[in-house]
């Protein structure tokens, strides 16, 4: 028979348990989350980052932006084979600044909450996209841009500024 006093320890350790468990379910730091683009960026600073994933679906964007002078990225990225050189291809620049397609406009996808581009316009660097329905076979073959859901990890690098952007969108 459990007393008073040992059913308080017993609710309190309870409690405590549930709140360490919880915490065992946190978003991946942002180096991890970075480290999907195939890089290192546990030395690069974190200037900024947002993160509006949640909710039932946990739809969102999460957007990090590193200052990596100093660092090795450049020669990382450089050696990558999937990471491609400048000139973004169309289905980049549609979810990143948007692209006119007939009468159409497609994009952009990946904006603040002003509606302003997360991405500043870059000239010369590299990029990286993963379809993460692809991936997971759910794409089926149909185009990135002609879904009814955008899936993916986006990683651009600023050769001239030396900055990284991570971009990981949910619909």
């Amino acid at each position: 028979m459990v007393n008073k006093k040992n059913r308080k320890n017993l609710l309190l350790a309870l409690f405590i348990g549930a709140l360490l468990l919880a915490g065992c379910g946190k978003a991946a730091p942002e180096a991890e989350k970075a480290a999907l683009l195939g890089i290192d960026v546990s030395a690069a600073e974190i200037l900024s980052q947002e993160d509006s994933h949640g909710g039932f679906h946990g739809d969102g964007i999460t957007w990090i932006r590193f200052a990596c002078e100093g660092t090795d990225i450049a020669r990382q990225i450089a050696e990558k084979e999937n990471w491609a050189p400048f000139p973004l291809n169309d289905t980049v620049k549609a979810l990143v600044y948007g692209i006119e397609e007939g009468t159409a406009q497609i994009g952009p996808y990946l904006l603040d909450e002003d509606g302003g581009p997360l991405i500043p316009e870059i000239e010369n660097g590299y990029y990286l996209l993963i379809d993460r329905q692809a991936e997971e076979g759910k794409a089926s073959g149909v185009d990135i841009l002609h879904r009814a859901s955008l899936n993916f990890i986006l990683g651009i690098y600023d050769s001239d500024t030396d900055m990284l952007y991570y971009a990981e969108m949910d619909t």
